[in-house]
C-alpha cells in the first residue's frame, strides 16, 4: 500500500521566509498585503508561480501558463520562469502550443505525433543559456529552430510523422 508523501513542517517564522523569498523572487515582495482583487492578471500568474517557487521543488510543472495574458505580460513572465530556472537551478517542464515560446523557454522542445501520441522529435535548443526578448528571437538560428519545429508540427498533423527507429 502506498503511503501519501511526507510534508516538511516549518516553523511560522521558515513559512514567512519561504513566502517572502517567493514574493521577491517573482517581483512581488511590493504587493505581500495586496488582495487577489487588487492584482493585475500578469500579477496573479506571478502569486500562482510564487505559490509553487514557495515549495521549492526540484521540478516545476506549468501547463499553458501564459495563455490568457497579453503579449507583455507573457514576454516578462517568459522572462521570469527562465531567471528562476537559472538562479534556482530548477528544472521546469513547460507545456505550450507557442512555437516561440518553446524555443525562447527551452533548452530541449519535444514534438509529439498526432493520436496515438509518441514523440517524434526530442529537438535540442542550441541557443545561449543568456537571452533577451529582442536580440534572441532576431538571432538565425533561433528563426532555424522554430521553423523546423513548426514543419515537425505540420507532418505530424498530416500524419507524416515518421516514428524513430521504424
Amino acid at each position: 500500500m502506498a503511503s501519501e508523501p511526507r510534508r516538511k513542517k516549518h516553523s511560522r517564522a521558515e513559512r514567512t521566509r519561504l513566502v517572502d523569498d517567493a514574493l521577491v523572487a517573482v517581483g512581488l515582495d511590493h504587493a505581500d498585503k495586496s488582495y487577489p482583487w487588487q492584482l493585475s492578471g500578469g500579477m496573479q500568474q506571478r502569486v500562482a508561480i510564487a505559490r509553487a517557487v514557495a515549495y521549492q521543488p526540484e521540478v516545476l510543472i506549468m501547463d499553458e501558463p501564459f495563455a490568457a495574458v497579453d503579449a507583455q505580460t507573457r514576454a516578462d513572465l517568459e522572462d521570469l520562469v527562465r531567471r528562476l530556472h537559472l538562479d534556482r537551478g530548477m528544472s521546469i517542464l513547460f507545456v505550450t502550443h507557442d512555437i516561440d515560446e518553446s524555443v525562447y523557454l527551452g533548452e530541449r522542445v519535444v514534438v509529439l505525433s498526432k493520436s496515438p501520441t509518441w514523440v517524434q522529435e526530442d529537438i535540442a535548443i542550441d541557443l545561449d543559456a543568456d537571452r533577451d526578448q529582442i536580440t534572441t528571437r532576431a538571432l538565425p538560428r533561433f528563426t532555424e529552430l522554430r521553423t523546423h519545429i513548426y514543419e515537425q508540427i505540420q507532418r505530424a498533423k498530416r500524419g507524416q510523422a515518421v516514428r524513430p527507429g521504424s
